[in-house]
């Protein structure tokens, strides 16, 4: 007996799926996982945003990945410390429903509205924030206040001996 063969993926190898409706719960469970990264817990949005955010002693860099979409698609707020991200994007039915013959067989490209906010350890001056999206990555640039960046500092890291 191999190792392989006390994995329960092995148990029911070979056999009718109809016969085992435990495959049919593994299925539901494994799509379950798999939106659960996609945005499950927030399908009223329907539309997730993946950013990134950097730092350098002078300022904080968000990152977003917003494919398809131009800087008319996207609308960027400052609130106090918070940077807010939105916008909507149209499905491809959407945008080329009115062209005949057209049939969609599936369709698997997110669409919708979407939202992000993102919270800084500091207020933000909205006057020094810098946007813009190129190649669908909208970049967001955030200067730190003055007292901020002053008080950062670098701290060397050593071996112990």
């Amino acid at each position: 007996m191999s190792y392989h063969d006390l994995l329960p993926s092995s148990w029911l190898h070979g056999k009718d799926e109809a016969e085992q409706p435990l495959v049919s719960l593994r299925k539901q469970m494994d799509s379950l996982f798999e939106d659960f990264d996609r945005g499950f817990w927030t399908r009223s949005l329907d539309y997730a945003v993946r950013t990134n955010v950097s730092e350098t002693d002078k300022e904080i860099c968000v990152t977003a990945e917003l494919p398809g979409l131009t800087e008319e698609d996207v609308d960027l707020e400052v609130f106090a410390n918070r940077l807010i991200i939105k916008g909507k994007k149209d499905s491809e039915t959407e945008e080329r429903k009115d062209e005949k013959g057209r049939q969609f067989h599936r369709v698997e490209r997110m669409s919708g509205a979407f939202q992000r906010s993102l919270a800084l350890p500091f207020e933000i001056d909205a006057d020094a924030v810098k946007a813009e999206v190129k190649d669908g990555v909208l970049t967001v640039t955030v200067p730190k206040p003055a007292e901020v960046a002053e008080n950062t500092r670098k701290i060397k890291v050593t071996r112990p001996a």
